[in-house]
């Protein structure tokens, strides 16, 4: 046992030469921290990790390149594709041009200020050939769309103001506003025809047209096509 005199502790010899061994067990208990053994199975481990990690990577490189390849090929395609359709397309606008030409002369500057602009559109590097193609589609679906139906428009006949009436794509009547003179579009004679015997129901066909009054049947003068190779 130690004497206390004052402040300081005196120990006898004997005791703290005990104290050294006391400590010696803790330095031999942290030896196995450097186990080779351990370390070795460590990098065992994480070598097996990166070889997993490498396959992986592989296999994603594998599937990067086949998606390129694909791509490269229907960017081949659709070259040869465009390539194909720009002539199509081209022909299109022409037989438009004509099928506007030929037909009975309804909402003339209309249709043909459309064909205008798909004729202006055709060589723009900067419209996709969709873009183009679906807008050459959308000018035949309204041409489709105005043998379906009947319609109504303001212009000239000559110097009159008059109201024409459109049917279908089988006749296309007028009408002055005071109703004083109703004529029809002669196919064959290529001209205007005055014919007030059909005022009354061209009034009344102009009124339908417009949804001012309820659908009924009227009767309008159709020009028949003449037979092929009549004289």
């Amino acid at each position: 046992m130690g004497v206390i005199l004052g402040s300081a502790l005196i120990v006898p010899a004997a005791q703290a030469q005990q104290a050294p061994a006391a400590a010696a067990p803790a330095a031999d208990s942290a030896a196995p921290a450097g186990d080779p053994t351990q370390q070795y199975l460590a990098l065992t481990s994480e070598a097996d990790s990166l070889k997993l990690y490498n396959k992986q990577l592989e296999a994603q490189l594998q599937s990067q390149q086949a998606e390129m390849a694909s791509i490269r090929k229907e960017e081949a395609d659709l070259d040869v594709t465009n390539l194909k359709i720009q002539p199509l397309m081209q022909d299109m606008v022409a037989a438009l041009k004509q099928f506007v030409s030929l037909d009975i002369p309804f909402m003339t500057d209309v249709r043909s200020r459309r064909v205008e602009t798909l004729e202006q559109m055709m060589p723009q590097a900067n419209v996709t050939v969709s873009e183009k193609y679906r807008r050459i589609v959308e000018a035949y679906n309204v041409e489709i769309g105005y043998g379906r139906t009947i319609g109504t428009y303001t212009g000239k006949v000559g110097d009159k103001d008059v109201e024409f009436l459109r049917v279908g794509r089988v006749a296309l009547l007028y009408q002055t506003a005071d109703g004083s003179e109703t004529g029809y579009w002669d196919r064959d004679k290529k001209d205007w025809v005055i014919d007030n015997g059909v005022a009354g129901d061209v009034n009344y066909a102009l009124k339908v047209a417009k949804n001012q009054t309820a659908p009924d049947l009227f009767t309008i003068p159709v020009m028949a096509a003449s037979a092929a190779g009549e004289q």
